[in-house]
């Protein structure tokens, strides 16, 4: 028995559905792997050096009167304190509580190009870390431990950059600063941070990276001193720091505890001007 022969047609036909079903039927999918998991901080960028094309702050500096309170930190274990210098600028008689109703008094050094200022007692407390040489970046956390309204406390805030404070009245300068957004502070502490004025400003591994002199209350701001500033102003007291690496890095769950720590040894203590 012969079977009919196919037409040309008819065998091309097939041949291509063959192939087409032959395609049809692969597994071209190459699915993308899943994302990352996210970081808790945002990306961030380097932050550039100081420029006189910043923005501006003003400060007026009234005359002041009566005492005033602020705080200090060690950066060096003979007795070499940074505060800020409007807390103890004029100021006659300024002392470092370290105890209750116990003082220490302290001679003060005021550098003409900065609003840090250093403090020198007869020995001191083991001194922070500085990092002062380190590079900023953009969103990059900072934590401030001492004495908002004269009472133990700390804020945390973020890094937007770089300012340029004008001081008018007594000692009228202008100078760079770092600008920062608040993030937290002590639970209950409401209105002003006054009296956190001199506190250290650290990163997450505990170094120093500023000295906190201001806030803007409104715009949610803190200012702390520019690192090249704070090292001048070190530098032209002569003084030798000699901090230590803190124990364990400083995370926004734990730098309530880590600022009690501080306090309780004296790292980080009040600074109080008795007589102006």
């Amino acid at each position: 028995m012969r079977f009919p022969r196919l037409p040309d047609w008819a065998v091309y036909s097939a041949v291509v559905i063959a192939v087409l079903f032959a395609a049809l039927g692969r597994d071209e999918r190459a699915d993308a792997p899943p994302p990352p998991p996210k970081s808790s901080d945002p990306l961030v960028e380097a932050l550039g050096p100081a420029s006189p094309f910043d923005p501006s702050v003003v400060v007026d500096v009234p005359t002041k009167a009566g005492p005033a309170s602020g705080t200090a930190f060690s950066v060096a274990r003979n007795g070499m304190w940074l505060t800020a210098r409007h807390v103890v600028e004029g100021c006659r008689k300024a002392v470092v509580i370290v105890g209750p109703d116990t003082g220490v008094e302290v001679k003060v050094h005021l550098d003409p190009r900065g609003e840090a200022a250093v403090l020198s007692t007869e020995g001191g407390a083991a001194a922070l870390p500085l990092g002062l040489t380190e590079p900023l970046r953009r969103g990059q956390r900072a934590f401030h431990p001492g004495f908002p309204q004269g009472a133990p406390g700390e804020a945390s805030s973020r890094l937007l950059g770089r300012e340029n404070l004008v001081v008018r009245g007594s000692g009228a300068r202008t100078e760079p600063v770092l600008v920062w957004a608040e993030t937290g502070r002590t639970e209950g502490l409401k209105g002003t941070l006054g009296g956190l004025s001199g506190a250290p400003a650290l990163d997450s591994q505990g170094r120093v990276i500023g000295v906190t002199i201001a806030e803007s209350p409104r715009r949610g701001r803190i200012y702390t001193t520019a690192p090249e500033i704070t090292r001048a102003t070190i530098s032209s007291a002569g003084g030798r720091p000699d901090g230590q690496a803190i124990s364990e890095p400083i995370t926004p769950g734990n730098y309530f505890r880590v600022a009690d720590d501080l306090r309780r040894e004296l790292q980080v203590a009040q600074v109080v001007c008795l007589d102006r």
